[in-house]
Parts: structure tokens; sequence; C-alpha cells
């Protein structure tokens, strides 16, 4: 209700508006401006929102902008960003000078922008630069410098570097090495509570563990220091001798068993006609020995010739030292003798089986002692605390960040997204000129990027601007699209693609440009005059080439078929038609009388009127073959329009933003001589001018005033 109130008696503030592109336009010059930006009616800002990508804008600034991630900019955003810098700055105007901010120009009259000001104290001290300077965005670029490893940056990442103590870096590089680690703000990997707590609850694990292997020597080691070794032969024939006994007691368990069991002769079939290798896969894979009903295992003659290696080893590694030297006198193992193996082995494979899973093994039980005993686990949580406690800063520093890019950027898309008074004022390029095309003497600046070539293609045409569509390369650069609006000069050379001209970005890098699509459109009117005489002359021209293209094709085919022919036997010579070519004469004739006849009617309507009215018919002639495009160019010429070339690119364009002809003549450069240039006009390769034109311009003349003559013509303007 307050608010209401407040607002009531609130002054209405003046805006000042300019005129450029057919539309007002809101200017924004004032401090005051901004402050009641949420005042102005949306109708009359001239963007509604626009994409964050493929605009000459930095691309950390409008994602700052984005604070919804969508990838546009909308008014809301616009709107926010705004009463945000006014509230953190002393005076809004600062918006408008020059890149650079003060630390004396943060607001600091609450708790938000206290902490702002003490946060952009300890950047410039970390700068290496003084209070009174100013804030730069490249202060910014590299966070690094404001977040290195020995310094306490409140992300809870614990960098060796923060301390000096070597028992406690030699720590935190075990950790590292067991645990991985996580980059903190300067990029260097450290250690977390979650990691620190990790690496003690897994050393301790592995001391537990190593602990529950050495209680009772005898049931974990049966064999000493040879468990492990004899462990690992037991293994590697467990599977095998566990079937072979399996099968013994089914063909005890069923005697009808014995023959399926054992392999059927049509096994060996396989490896009849080969040479069979002791480590075939086919041999491997049949059973241990003969199954019987209740068979004891060979450890001699009858044993399966791709395991007799195993079992050897089993036989002096596994089963003699545990069941004593008496069974190495016998020739088999009863699966009871197997069983009494297996068991003796279980405590040590049991206890394998629980061996905590982690890289901390490494370390040794002596160092794992060593650390867990220490208090190492306790001075690293006091250096993550310490870290911690340095959270303000931290968090602090992107609001400063995103203060001093607003400071230098936010007037510059206010410029491009309230108004288009970039554009139209000319004094800078607007964020959506993406730099200069240099193609056929002239230099273009309504350069856009394309994204979207599909999109463009369907909604650009409608802007009513002649355009140029190009592919740009240069070399260690990812190719580029642009498009091109021509408004001045001649586009006859432009019709084909292929043309190749250089774009120069808005970093002053040139890129190879070819052009690979034109969209027509009248540039002028002067143009327009004078394209239906091109056409004219164009469409003579090419009747004439097709025409001489055919004779040439005519003339050739007749060779050929004479050269074909010469050896041929000529029949009775044709004989002269005198007929036909009397014919031909006579219709040459007619048509020269025609001709002449016609013109004779032209002159002769002409000279009937007075001297002044002549240039008058004239002028009415060539506005009546021009008038029509003249006439269309306007009409199309009065409706070019920036704003499908804009929402093509994904803009919301809230106005009709024209362009104009004395407009557009200022986006396109000609080829012009500097002021004060010197010009020869004599050129040793000019064309020899020939009589032979004049001559034929004056026999028309001759023949005109003959025609002229006998009709009595002078004679009634004399009379």
């Amino acid at each position: 209700m307050l608010d209401r109130v407040l607002n009531k008696n609130k002054p209405k503030h003046t805006w000042r508006f300019f005129r450029s592109g057919g539309f007002d336009q809101v200017r924004l010059e004032t401090a005051n401006d901004l402050q009641n930006l949420s005042d102005l009616d949306p109708k009359l800002w001239t963007v509604l929102n626009c994409p964050t990508t493929g605009l000459e804008f930095d691309a950390r600034t409008a994602a700052l902008l984005d604070t919804d991630g969508d990838g546009q900019i909308r008014v809301p955003e616009i709107l926010a960003a705004v009463k945000w810098s006014c509230e953190r700055l002393v005076d809004a105007g600062i918006l408008f000078q020059s890149q650079g901010l003060p630390v004396s120009a943060i607001a600091d009259h609450d708790a938000e922008g206290a902490g702002i000001k003490a946060a952009a104290l300890t950047v410039l001290q970390y700068m290496g630069k003084t209070p009174d300077d100013a804030l730069q965005v490249s202060d910014f670029s590299d966070m690094t410098r404001l977040f290195s490893p020995n310094h306490f940056n409140g992300d809870g990442v614990v960098a060796a570097e923060l301390t000096d103590d070597a028992d406690l870096r030699q720590l935190i590089a075990e950790i590292l090495d067991t645990q991985g680690g996580t980059p903190d703000r300067s990029g260097v990997n450290g250690v977390t509570t979650a990691s620190v707590s990790a690496f003690y609850a897994q050393a301790q694990a592995v001391l537990d563990w190593h602990k529950a292997g050495a209680d009772g020597d005898i049931q974990f080691q049966p064999l000493g220091d040879k468990t492990a070794e004899a462990v690992a032969v037991f293994e590697k024939a467990q599977a095998k001798v566990d079937d072979y006994f399996v099968r013994c007691k089914l063909a005890a368990f069923d005697t009808r068993a014995v023959d399926a069991l054992n392999p059927a002769p049509s096994v060996y079939a396989v490896l009849n006609n080969r040479a069979i290798a002791q480590t075939d896969v086919d041999v491997s894979a049949l059973p241990l020995a003969a199954v019987g009903a209740g068979q004891s295992l060979p450890l001699g003659e009858g044993i399966n010739p791709a395991w007799s290696s195993a079992i050897q080893n089993l036989l002096h590694k596994v089963i003699v030292p545990l069941l004593g030297e008496t069974l190495g006198q016998q020739d088999s193992l009863s699966a009871a003798q197997w069983a009494d193996v297996s068991a003796r082995l279980s405590a040590w494979r049991t206890w394998q089986a629980a061996r905590p899973d982690t890289a901390v093994h490494k370390l040794g039980v002596e160092r794992l002692q060593a650390i867990v005993a220490g208090e190492g686990q306790q001075a690293l949580a006091a250096l993550i605390e310490r870290d911690l406690a340095a959270k303000s800063f931290g968090a602090t520093v992107d609001a400063v960040e995103k203060l001093v890019r607003f400071q230098r950027d936010l007037v510059t898309l206010l410029q491009n997204f309230v108004s288009l008074s970039d554009f139209y004022r000319g004094e800078e390029k607007a964020i959506f000129q993406a730099g200069t095309l240099y193609l056929d003497q002239r230099s273009c600046e309504l350069v856009m990027r394309v994204n979207d070539m599909g999109r463009h293609a369907t909604m650009a045409p409608f802007s009513g601007c002649y355009l140029v569509y190009c592919t740009c390369e240069r070399k260690g650069e990812a190719p580029l699209s642009i498009v091109a609006a021509l408004t001045g000069g001649d586009v006859d050379e432009l019709m084909v693609p292929g043309r190749n001209g250089i774009f120069y970005d808005r970093q002053g890098r040139d890129w190879r440009a070819t052009v690979n699509k034109v969209v027509a459109q009248p540039v002028s009117l002067r143009q327009a005059f004078w394209s239906p005489y091109k056409r004219v002359a164009t469409f003579i021209e090419t009747q004439l080439q097709n025409f001489a293209a055919s004779r040439d094709k005519d003339i050739e085919a007749k060779t050929t078929a004479g050269v074909t022919n010469v050896a041929a036997p000529k029949e009775a010579a044709s004989n002269f038609d005198i007929a036909k070519f009397a014919g031909i004469f006579a219709a040459i004739g007619l048509a020269v009388g025609a001709i002449g006849t016609s013109l004779a009617a032209v002159a002769a309507g002409l000279f009937s009127l007075a001297w002044w009215q002549i240039p008058l018919v004239l002028v009415g002639v060539m506005l009546l073959i021009s008038g029509p495009s003249v006439f269309m160019a306007y009409l199309t010429l009065r409706r070019r329009n920036l704003g499908p070339l804009l929402d093509a690119n994904g803009w919301a364009v809230n106005t009709r933003a024209r362009i104009n002809v004395p407009f557009g003549a200022s986006l396109t450069g000609l080829a012009e001589l500097p002021a004060g240039a010197s010009r020869s006009l004599v050129d040793p390769f000019a064309e020899k001018k020939r009589p032979w034109k004049t001559w034929v311009v004056l026999s028309v003349v001759v023949v005109a005033v003959v025609v002229l003559w006998y009709q009595g013509m002078f004679a009634s303007l004399l009379g």
C-alpha cells in the first residue's frame, strides 16, 4: 500500500525521443533515464528480446544478463540488471562514462554493498593495484590470479600451497594420489572434507584388514609366505578339478551316466585331420581325466595333456606341502583329500576376498599406521574451515565482476535494445553488425552473422534489401556464414554466385568471402531507371550470341560433312536457282523498306512538332519505359526494413526499423578517388577510335533527310 502511494506521488519522468528509421526512439543519456526505465511503456522499446550468441557483445556479460539461462535476453532481465546496477552505485551516471569502475563509486549503504566494496578492494590488492585505481573487466579475465592456490578463497578446497608444513603437504599429496583431487577456483587440485574423510576411513579399513590376517597365523597362512603363491596355483586348477569330482559323483549316483559324462567318440573327430597342440582349446575343454564311479584323480598317467602342467604345479606347490610328502608317492588324489586342501586354503581366500578395494594399499602398513596415529586429519580440517571462512569474498567477487561488466557493457546493450541509436547514429557499430564486407569496389557495413540458413532464407527477403550471402574462411578458424545488405552502387555483376571478396570482422581480422547466394531487390531509383534498357541490351546480346553460336554450329556441321563426303562421286551439279535468290533479295528489300518507313514515320512525327516539344516527347518515352520499374523500386525501397534481418537471427524486433535511401547510402560505401588526388586521363592501352561508327550515324541521318525530302516534309516546314 505504501509503495502504491509513493509511486502515485512520484513525479513522472520526462522522456526525450529522437526520430530515426521512420520511428521514434527513446534517448538514454542520464542516470535518471535508467532509474525510470521500468516506467517506459514496452511498446516503445525497439527490441523485446535478443539472443546471447552471434553478437558483437561480450559473451560473459550476456550470460550474466541471461539469468534464466534460456539463451535469450528479455525485457525483465534488462530491467533487473538496470535496477541492480543503479542500487549498487553511488551515481548511476557512471554507466555512461568510460570503462573502469572506481571503488568509491560503489554504494555501501547496506550489507550487500559493503561486502561488494570490501571484495573490490581485495581484488585491487590481488591485482597489485592501489585503492584509488579503477577496476577493469580485464582484472577478472583470469580468475586464477584472484583465487591463487596460496589464498583462502571460500570454496572449501585446500591445496598443498596453503600450508608450509612439510608433513601436511606430503599428506595432501598422498590423499590426492589415492583419492583424486577437486579443482579449486585457482584451477589447482586440492582436498576437501569428503576426500579427507574417505582417505582416513580407507586407511583404517586397510589396517583392520591386515590386523585380521595377522591373528592366528596358521589359520590364515597355512604355508607361510608361500600361501599366496599356492592359492594362485590352486585357483587356476580349482574349477577343472571340481568338475572332475562332480562328474565322478554323478557316475556313482547313476552308472548309466558314465558314457554321457565322458566325451563321445565323435568329439575326437574334430581333432582328426589337424596337428594337435597340448594347449589346444578343444583338448582343454575335455574332462580332466576319464570319469568313473567314485574314481580318484590321477596325478600322472591318464590326465588330460592340456592340464598336465597345471596339475603337476598343483601337486608340488599345494597338495604335497599341505598333505605331506607321503602323498607325493601316490599316483592319485581322492575327493576327500581335495576337499581337505580346499578347506585349509578357504580362510586365506576368504580374508583376501575381504581386502578393501582402495589405492591406499600402496602407502604400506607402516605409513598408514603413522597417518592414522598422527594429527593430520585435524590439521586439514582446520585448514578447510579457514578456507570456508573466506567464503564471503568468493561469493561477493562474482558480484564485483558483474558490476564492473555492467558498467562497461550495459548502456551499449540498451542502445541496441531499448533503442537502435548505435545503428542509426553511426558513431558506433551496432552489436548485430559483424564487420565490413569489401566486394566489387564497395564496402558493406550492414553485415550480420547467419546462424540458421534455413530460417534466414525464409525471413530475410521480407526486408526488401538486396542481400548477398557469403561463406567466410580463415586459416585456423571455423568457417562462418554472413549476409550483407547492398544499399548502393550497381549490382549487375553480383547476380552470379562465386564472386570473391574480403570480410573484416570487428577484431580487424580478414576472411576470404565467397558469394553463395543472392536475394535480388532494387538498390536505388537510378538503377531501376536504367534496368529496362539493360534488360533489353542483355536480351539482344543473348539472342545475337545464340544466333552466332547456331550459325557457327551449322557451318561446322556442313564443313565436317563436306570433308567426310569428299571422296564420294559428285552427282550432277545443282543448277543455279535465280528465282530463289531473287525472292531472298526481295524479302531483304521489303524488310529494309519497312524499317525505313517506320523510321521515316517516327522522324516525320517528331519534325511535325515544335522544336521545344521534341525533348518532352523523348523524355515522355523514356518515362513510359522506365516508369513502371522506377515505381516498383520506389515501393520496395520504401518498405526496406531492418526487422526481418534481425528476426531471422532470433531477435524480437518491436518496430519497423526502416532503411531509407539516404540512410542506406551511408551503409554502403562506393569507391571514390581521395580528395585532392591527381588523375591522368591518358590510357596507353585505350581502344583506338575508328570512324566507322560516325559514318554509320551520318548515313542514317542522310537517309532520313532524303526520305523526308521526298515526302515533302521540308517543304511543309519551310512553307
